[in-house]
């Protein structure tokens, strides 16, 4: 290597207060991760509110639509057993293998179905909006 390019590349420019002058490194400073880190908290405070709402959403969508299943199956168990609309409706009735529905539904939210009579509508215990219209 040439005296004069390490001479060169050793000399302190004026006001670098006794620092050797080196090329600059490639990479990111901590302010800038920083601020990237700040972004993506940010975006996921605004989306992780939406994503939940969007699952309890579909998860009332298809509670409702089990309890439809279930009050069908009681409508077509009456019709089929002569039965009136204040005759009990037990899960025997309606859920096995060779009856009207194979397995009894699960509420995508916990909850479970309860029959009553023919005339009641099936119901879930998580309440609220997971109801029959």
């Amino acid at each position: 290597m040439n005296l004069s390019y390490r001479y060169a590349m050793n000399t302190r420019l004026p006001g670098s207060f006794g620092r050797v002058d080196s090329p600059r490194r490639a990479g990111f400073t901590l302010v800038e991760i920083m601020i990237v880190v700040a972004i993506i908290g940010l975006l996921a405070s605004i989306a992780i509110p939406n994503f939940m709402k969007a699952r309890t959403t579909a998860q009332t969508t298809a509670c409702v639509n089990n309890l439809r299943q279930i009050s069908g199956a009681i409508e077509t168990w009456a019709l089929e057993q002569k039965k009136g609309p204040s005759d009990a409706v037990t899960d025997a009735d309606l859920f096995g293998a060779s009856l009207y529905i194979k397995t009894k539904p699960q509420c995508p939210a916990g909850g479970t179905y309860a029959v009553t009579t023919v005339a009641a509508s099936p119901t879930c215990s998580v309440g609220g909006t997971h109801v029959l219209p």
